[in-house]
C-alpha cells in the first residue's frame, strides 16, 4: 500500500483505470466519501432521507444536475471516474459493477456524497488503536441490521453498520474520539453482541471481507455509508449509481476540517 500518494495524485490512477481497489489506509489526513447518484427527481427525497438520517448518511457534497463536479471537495473532481468501482442499480436491483461511469452518465443526475469512516480511522491510529482492517489489508467488515432508519418518501429501509474490533479500554478511547467526527458517522451505534442488532455471523460479512476478532475483543458498529444502498433497494428508482462498499472517493479535504471539539 502507497500511504504517499496526494489524493490528486491517487484520483488520476484511479482516473487511468491503473487503480480499482479500496482506499482503506490510502492517503491519510483526507475525507474519503460515500457516493450516491440518482435523476434528479429523485434526489428531494433522497436528500431528506440523509437529513433524517445523519448517522449514516452524513451530507458532505452535492453537485448541481448534470455536473460530475463538486470544487468543494476537489479542484478537479469529477465523479464519473474517480472511484475505484461503481455498482450500477436498476429498479432497486444491482446490475453491475464498473470502474467507469461516463456512458452511464445522464444529464439530470444529481450526486450526493457522503461522510466515510476511513476518515475517522486515521484519528483511532493517531492514539495508537489499532484498525484491524488495515492491519490485514482487508475492505472493513459491513453487515445489514434491524436497526431501522427514518423514512423519507419513498427511501426506507435498515441500517448497514462497519465493524472495528478493540479491547475493552481501547474501545472506550475509540468512542470519545470518533464522538469528535460526526461528518463521518460519529461514536458508534452499537458495541458487544452482534445478535442484538441483527447480525448472525461477524465472519459472514454482507460487504466487504470479515477480520479476525481476538478473544477478550469487542466488536464496534458504526453506521455505514452503505445505508443508502438499502434504501434504493426498496425506493426502486430507475437508476442509482453507487460506490462499491469499501471504493471511495478521495477528496482534497483535511480530516482535521471535520473534527469538532
Amino acid at each position: 500500500m502507497n500511504t504517499t500518494l496526494t489524493p490528486a495524485a491517487l484520483r488520476q490512477r484511479i482516473r487511468s483505470g491503473e487503480f480499482t481497489a479500496n482506499t482503506s489506509g490510502y492517503c491519510p489526513g483526507f475525507v474519503q466519501c460515500n457516493m450516491t447518484i440518482l435523476p434528479k427527481a429523485w434526489a428531494g427525497e433522497f436528500l431528506q432521507f440523509c437529513q433524517l438520517n445523519p448517522r449514516p448518511c452524513p451530507v458532505l457534497g452535492m453537485a448541481e444536475a448534470g455536473s460530475p463536479a463538486i470544487p468543494s471537495l476537489a479542484a478537479d473532481l469529477d465523479v464519473r471516474t474517480d472511484i475505484p468501482r461503481y455498482r450500477v442499480f436498476e429498479e432497486g436491483r444491482f446490475r453491475a459493477e464498473v470502474t467507469d461511469i461516463r456512458e452511464l452518465w445522464q444529464d439530470d443526475f444529481v450526486t450526493f456524497m457522503l461522510g466515510c469512516s476511513f476518515s475517522f480511522e486515521e484519528a483511532l491510529q493517531a492514539d495508537g488503536l489499532e484498525i484491524r482492517n488495515v492491519t490485514e489489508k482487508r475492505n472493513v467488515p459491513m453487515y445489514r441490521t434491524h436497526i431501522d432508519c427514518t423514512p423519507a418518501g419513498r427511501f426506507r429501509g435498515q441500517m448497514v453498520v462497519s465493524m472495528r474490533p478493540f479491547r475493552a479500554a481501547d474501545a472506550i478511547r475509540a468512542i470519545q474520539i470518533c464522538t469528535r467526527f460526526p461528518a463521518v458517522h460519529g461514536a458508534p451505534v452499537h458495541l458487544g453482541d452482534p445478535a442484538q442488532i441483527g447480525i448472525a455471523a461477524l465472519d459472514q460479512p454482507d460487504y466487504g471481507e470479515a477480520v479476525t476478532v481476538r478473544e477478550g475483543e469487542i466488536p464496534l458498529f458504526w453506521a455505514c455509508g452503505v445505508t443508502p444502498q438499502v434504501a434504493i433497494e426498496q425506493a426502486r428508482p430507475p437508476i442509482c449509481i453507487t460506490h462499491s462498499p469499501g471504493c471511495m472517493l478521495v477528496t482534497d479535504i483535511p480530516n482535521s476540517r471535520l473534527a469538532v471539539m
